[in-house]
């Protein structure tokens, strides 16, 4: 069915008098992307001049930066809220070193803090397997009682920011699972836009993008079991976006332990490309569509985040996202394609 996938990028030109090259005249060039599902756009510019800001993690262990954590030592246990018997009888969920609890300040009805680690502080490198499958294990599983508790909330999301850049409260490992019937304004224009898409040609966009993207081979990564690594074409970050879809997934039920190690296996190999390129922070999510549908695949979407400059501590967010709505990057995803496919 070719053609029904359409990849649109606007080139355009400013032109200046350069104070850097004496005053001569100078070109810049930038692009306007076009979501293809969507049809939002998002700009990309000033190539090359945001780096990522390497970060000291350990100072964050320092008694006077640390300060009060109620994810350390005994105090998780002390301080942590319970689930109400009705939906968790136990209380709390636990995993190896993972402890999942009620969201003192929720997102929605069931909204839960998973406490990955026992550790304050932990690298990237030191997410090893165990570690990763606990916190996603007890994640997805309180997912799966919520939805036999209450099948009204038919969408399901984790969410995961990870160290100050990405806007995580805490410096503690933590991942947000929530069930909601308002999973936000990307996710539902998503959805409404892949159920257009399904009605229209008679196949689900994820799928028909994955067959797109291997064939053009610019921005598709590689497969790990049934799911597929590329690079978004419109990236949500200002250091690009790397996505990873499940076109067999529609809910969260079908997601099983085979399929969080394929989410785990690539993973490690985006940190690998993380660490080589000194990123020491991302958000991260994970969708689940409704039961009963078939044209909305679960996919795993991860953005590297940083600070400006160490100096000020300024955010990579601005009018742009914070007021246009509008993503912003500066690296182009073709080229993220290429760095990351080295390590898969």
């Amino acid at each position: 069915m070719p053609g029904i996938i359409k990849f649109k990028t606007i080139e355009l030109t400013s032109t200046f008098l350069d104070p850097r090259q004496k005053f001569e005249q100078t070109a810049e060039k930038f692009q306007v992307r076009f979501n293809p599902l969507t049809g939002r756009t998002g700009h990309f510019s000033h190539f090359g001049a945001i780096k990522p800001q390497k970060l000291d993690l350990q100072r964050y262990n320092d008694p006077e930066i640390k300060g009060f954590c109620p994810f350390c030592d005994d105090l998780k246990e002390k301080l942590t809220p319970k689930f109400v018997k009705e939906v968790i009888p136990q209380g709390r969920l636990s995993q190896g070193e993972a402890l999942l609890v009620p969201n003192l300040y929720p997102y929605d009805i069931y909204s839960a803090v998973d406490i990955m680690t026992n550790d304050h502080v932990v690298p990237l490198e030191c997410f090893n397997d165990k570690r990763l499958f606990d916190s996603f294990s007890v994640g997805i599983n309180f997912l799966k009682t919520v939805k036999a508790h209450d099948p009204s909330l038919p969408y399901h999301i984790m969410t995961w920011n990870y160290m100050p850049p990405s806007g995580g409260g805490l410096v503690h490992p933590h991942q947000q699972y929530f069930a909601t019937a308002n999973p936000g304004n990307q996710f539902t224009d998503e959805y409404k836009a892949a159920e257009q898409f399904y009605w229209q040609y008679k196949t689900d966009f994820w799928s028909e993008l994955i067959k797109v993207e291997k064939k053009i081979d610019e921005r598709y990564i590689g497969q790990i079991g049934s799911s597929h690594w590329l690079t978004s074409f419109v990236s949500l970050g200002v250091l690009g976006e790397i996505m990873c879809v499940f076109p067999k997934i529609f809910c969260i039920d079908d997601f099983l332990d085979s399929d969080t190690n394929e989410l785990i296996q690539g993973l490690h190999n985006v940190f690998r490309y993380f660490i080589k390129n000194d990123i020491f922070s991302f958000n991260a999510s994970l969708f689940f569509g409704p039961k009963g549908q078939n044209f909305f695949p679960a996919h795993f979407r991860i953005v590297p985040r940083t600070f400006l400059n160490i100096r000020d501590f300024a955010p990579d967010l601005n009018f742009f996202q914070a007021l246009l709505q509008e993503p912003v990057s500066v690296v182009i995803p073709e080229e993220l394609c290429k760095a990351i496919k080295e390590l898969f």
